[in-house]
């Protein structure tokens, strides 16, 4: 599997962790993802990984975990924008962005920055 469809799976991951935030997928939910991914290079991957860990309900916390490891691993990239974007706009279909899934967007953003600070701070100590 190459780097950018790990990440972009990894993008799938975290919509599931968004989309679970306040306790059930909806319907609409699942409908922007499908729509705004549609022309997309690496939709596909997104909605799969998305949709296999609908399937398997995994615990939200260890998935969380699994993406923003994976995207520290990546570094730095434009297209973690985009996840921010596709997060927001998953989260507003169903009735508006909910408390909990707000929760997610902050903690995830706040969580990824907070490591790639560090990583700057020990590159400039060496």
């Amino acid at each position: 599997m190459s780097q950018k469809t790990r990440l972009y799976d990894a993008f799938g991951e975290m919509i599931y962790v968004l989309a679970m935030a306040d306790g059930v997928i909806q319907s609409e939910e699942k409908e922007a993802l499908t729509r705004i991914l549609e022309n997309h290079p690496y939709g596909k991957d997104v909605v799969w990984s998305f949709n296999y860990e609908a399937g398997k309900k995994p615990n939200l916390e260890e998935v969380y975990q699994r993406v923003l490891n994976i995207c520290h691993e990546n570094g730095p990239d434009p297209e973690y924008q985009f996840l921010l974007e596709l997060m927001e706009e998953v989260a507003k279909a169903s009735e508006g962005i909910d408390p909990s899934e707000q929760k997610v967007i902050n903690r995830f953003t706040q969580e990824l920055t907070q490591r790639f600070k560090e990583d700057i701070a020990r590159i400039n100590q060496n």
